[in-house]
């Protein structure tokens, strides 16, 4: 006993923490072994819940909410931390065509969904937003990758652009140069705590990845996929989206044209004459109103403007312009406007065409998520609320190597 106590004290010397090892040898010395050995059950299952919890906070795989199903990305107080495993794990890699260089950029998977996340939301928005964008923008391209998609890429060796018509997407070079040694670093640490929290996970539908279909902002609603494209997708249904009137700037933005220019950007000839016009209003005002025109407004070349039928998402559907039917998004895009729900004005020769919110409308509006992660809600909540009836896989089961 002696002897062993000599080498206690050697040891408790060397060691850091001598204090903590030597209130721990203790309790195997003495009269006090006993009481160690009749105690270690109830320490056991004392601190297992504690070592379980402190995992679950650290594990940067979300915890599946069904035997064989993977769970979203969830809200964590701090960024997740890579197991050993997961580092060493080789990605997907991505070719990206630089539209502005005409190079090929290849990198992997995680890192390509930085740049997209930089590119398309700002950095300022709340973390379990920018996690629902990564998540969407993981999604789109793990499914053109799986389905061997490259349409739309000048090159045949590149999988995606860095253009809208695929995502946007800001290079590793920039993001190095312009964010990293511009003062940016902070944003870009966010950026990638988000892709980090969300590693790996892609939303799927019967087993195959969504398009995930993402636009700015709505003005109240989000479209059904068939209203503004030809297909009826079952998971991109017209949902309620209060949240941008709340939050987005500038959600209201007015676009004035020549009576002239309007007819030439929508290929409409000739005068007209008109004693009417149908107004569509995105709320609170009943679409398809008659309103009695002004004198001003009956002068000779003022176009006659009618609403035939609003969608679910409380867009123009068609509407009728010198007795030449457009749908919503035509008049959209032949104007440039910002999106396809709009109200206008006639005078002085002009119109004035009130747009409100921004995009398609179809699939996840980022203001939205932004207002529903600054009113609490996670990045699998934002989700699960635009995309309807989804769940959630791993990359490694949809792309084997």
């Amino acid at each position: 006993m002696k002897d062993f106590r000599l080498w206690r004290r050697k040891a408790a010397r060397w060691r850091p923490g001598r204090r903590r090892r030597q209130l721990s040898a203790r309790v195997w010395t003495g009269r006090l072994v006993p009481a160690a050995w009749l105690a270690a059950p109830l320490l056991a299952a004392l601190l297992l819940p504690l070592a379980v919890v402190q995992q679950r906070q650290h594990d940067p795989s979300p915890p599946p909410a069904a035997p064989t199903a993977p769970d979203a990305p969830r809200r964590t107080a701090a960024p997740a931390a890579r197991e050993p495993a997961a580092a060493e794990a080789p990605q997907p890699k991505v070719s990206v065509y630089l539209s502005h260089t005409g190079q090929i950029e290849t990198l992997p998977l995680e890192d390509y969904v930085t740049g997209v996340i930089a590119a398309e939301m700002p950095a300022d928005f709340e973390l379990e937003a920018l996690k629902a964008q990564a998540v969407a923008a993981r999604t789109f391209i793990v499914r053109r990758l799986r389905a061997g998609d490259r349409s739309g890429v000048p090159a045949a060796s590149a999988d995606v652009t860095d253009t809208v018509s695929h995502q946007a997407y800001v290079s590793s070079a920039v993001l190095q140069r312009d964010w990293a040694k511009a003062g940016r670093s902070a944003d870009l640490a966010k950026l990638r705590r988000a892709v980090q929290e969300t590693r790996g996970i892609v939303m799927t539908y019967k087993g195959e990845p969504i398009t995930a279909s993402f636009f700015a902002s709505s003005g109240g609603y989000t479209e059904n996929s068939e209203d503004y494209w030809k297909a009826a997708v079952p998971y991109l249904r017209s949902v309620a989206s209060p949240w941008d009137r709340e939050v987005t700037p500038g959600l209201k933005v007015t676009a004035t044209f020549s009576v002239s220019e309007l007819r030439e950007k929508l290929g409409i000839e000739g005068d007209s004459r008109s004693g009417a016009q149908k107004v569509f209003a995105p709320s609170g005002v009943t679409a398809g109103k008659v309103m009695p025109l002004s004198a001003e407004h009956t002068s000779i070349g003022v176009p006659r403007i009618e609403v035939l039928s609003v969608t679910a998402g409380h867009r123009v559907k068609e509407i009728s312009i010198d007795g030449q039917v457009f749908t919503g998004r035509e008049v959209r895009e032949k104007l440039g406007l910002r999106s396809s729900q709009f109200t206008w004005k006639m005078g002085n020769g002009q119109i004035a065409i009130t747009t409100y919110g921004s995009g398609h409308g179809v699939g996840m509006s980022q203001w939205g998520a932004n207002g529903m992660a600054k009113q609490g809600s996670s990045a699998t909540q934002i989700l699960k609320h635009y995309y309807s009836g989804i769940s959630f896989t791993q990359v490694s089961t949809l792309l084997k190597k």
